[in-house]
């Protein structure tokens, strides 16, 4: 969560990630069919509209993902993500903005206009450069096939929201009143950015843009299974994430949540490829793992992290724990935790030094700007020396009452901190350990948050798969997260001189 300053009252819009699974049948295409990829891949140009849309969406979309990586690794992503948005027929390398992102999280995505993005976390999972132009020209054949315009013709509401929004509109309904608020809000400050996006599609459009993705990697050069290996990758990832969350190797990832057969997507995307053919061309593994060197790899400690259930940012000096079976995720401008009891969302807002007025704007900021809610009780307390306010509303919803806590600390005369939890009533006792556990960070403790960062290593006589694991910046899992990482089986044979991906500690 990187100290925003309360801009936009603190509220994160979650996007689901990139290339969402499809159970798609048989790949075969009717003549018509053919003949409309044909078309699209021969498209004209991009339009002033779309230029303007995607000019107009950047900057709020460069904010939502931590802004653009600094590295040396982002004119490489330029480069390549230029060359194969070319492949699409759409305009010259200058038509297109290629960024990578300063995030954590797992995703890439593209919007009108030739903005086309990924983010350093996916990039780390790759592991050459033909992986890295299948996944950003997947992204710009939903471009090319106008995909985005479709689905907002379609359907009046954008699935993506924010952590609250889709308790709300998932578990409750969409209903009116304060529920209908909660939704408001987050489509309010975000959707218009999200409605842009090119996810959540059908299963057809998901089928055109792997046919285009492969077909750009074959214009390009390019081994055409790439698509299909990181694919892989991302699947085998999506199942070490559910087992680090406890919730176990069936659990339907965000990217995969209309469509969870991610293993299916994997085959169709190897058959795109053999039909196409020029399956075994250029790779690029060298050249693509000396830029991955060195790239942060999880949490920017700028923007806080996250270690098991504790949540600790050494510039704000401050850390809390969430309860034991909740997943915690780190976002530009808050932090989500959600279980099966409720979900919560740690953030701030301007604050004046009137903590009765700062519960008061969070909770109407929440439930909607003409939304009558009025915390009619707020009680003050004291948290690790912290001073403390809370209240909580009640209200029904289509699947019974539900409460809104908004629990704050001020943490200074102008700077304070709140969660905002959403539990059905009489179940914000839930989250009362980690409203507790919020305090501030000593200098040395504060000091002590490293990042963690991707170290490209070639293999040397003797290492086996279980010695370079336990070099894995890591408590838990470490053997798990190298194969993932390197897209290595259990009963691989690692050779000298062999190069491999390891996490480890850097400096700030």
């Amino acid at each position: 969560m990187a100290n925003l300053g309360g801009k936009r009252g603190g509220y994160r819009v979650k996007f689901a990630a990139l290339l969402a699974a499809t159970t798609l049948g048989a790949i075969s295409l009717t003549p018509s069919a053919q003949a409309q990829l044909k078309r699209i891949a021969t498209a004209n140009s991009i339009t002033a509209q779309e230029k303007q849309q995607g000019a107009e969406a950047h900057p709020q979309l460069m904010q939502e993902f931590g802004g653009a990586y600094t590295g040396r690794q982002s004119p490489y992503v330029v480069q390549v993500g230029q060359n194969i948005a070319m492949q699409s027929g759409l305009g010259n390398a200058r038509d297109f903005t290629v960024t990578l992102l300063n995030s954590p999280v797992n995703n890439a995505f593209a919007i009108p206009g030739g903005y086309i993005y990924v983010t350093r976390q996916l990039m780390a999972l790759m592991n050459d450069e033909a992986e890295l132009a299948g996944v950003l020209g997947h992204e710009v054949g939903h471009v090319a096939a106008q995909h985005s315009k479709k689905r907002q013709s379609a359907a009046t509401r954008n699935t993506i929201l924010g952590v609250l929004g889709a308790v709300v509109g998932g578990a409750m309904g969409d209903g009116g009143g304060l529920l209908g608020g909660l939704g408001g809000l987050l489509q309010n400050n975000a959707m218009k950015v999200a409605q842009l996006a090119t996810l959540g599609f059908s299963r057809s459009q998901e089928l055109q843009a792997d046919q285009l993705g492969v077909q750009y990697l074959l214009s390009a050069g390019y081994d055409t299974g790439a698509l299909a290996t990181m694919l892989a990758s991302l699947a085998n990832q999506t199942a070490l994430d559910a087992r680090l969350a406890g919730t176990g190797n069936n659990s339907v990832p965000a990217w995969a949540s209309t469509h969870p057969d991610p293993a299916s997507r994997v085959r169709n995307a190897e058959t795109l490829a053999n039909r196409a053919g020029g399956t075994g061309r250029k790779r690029n593994a060298d050249a693509f793992l000396a830029q991955v060197n060195g790239m942060t790899y999880g949490d920017d400690p700028a923007q806080g992290v996250v270690e098991g259930q504790n949540f600790i940012h050494p510039d704000m000096k401050l850390r809390f724990t969430a309860p034991s079976g909740y997943g915690l995720q780190n976002g530009t401008a808050a932090v989500t935790v959600s279980g099966n009891g409720g979900q919560a969302q740690f953030s701030m807002a301007p604050y004046n030094g009137d903590m009765n007025a700062y519960i008061t704007n969070v909770m109407r900021a929440v439930a909607g700007k003409d939304s009558k809610v009025t915390p009619t009780n707020i009680q003050r307390t004291t948290v690790n020396g912290i001073p403390a306010s809370y209240a909580s509303v009640r209200a029904n919803s289509q699947s019974g009452a539900v409460d809104l806590t908004v629990f704050a600390y001020e943490f200074s005369g102008n700077q304070a901190y709140h969660f905002v939890a959403l539990t059905k009533a009489g179940g914000a006792g839930v989250f009362n350990s980690m409203f507790q556990s919020v305090r501030r960070l000593s200098n040395a403790e504060a000091s002590a948050v490293r990042p963690r960062r991707v170290e490209v290593v070639s293999v040397k006589s003797g290492d086996t798969i279980a010695s370079l694991s336990r070099r894995m910046a890591y408590d838990d899992l470490q053997q798990d997260r190298f194969l993932v990482l390197n897209r290595l089986a259990s009963n691989a044979r690692l050779s000298a001189g062999q190069k491999v991906k390891i996490v480890t500690y850097g400096t700030r």
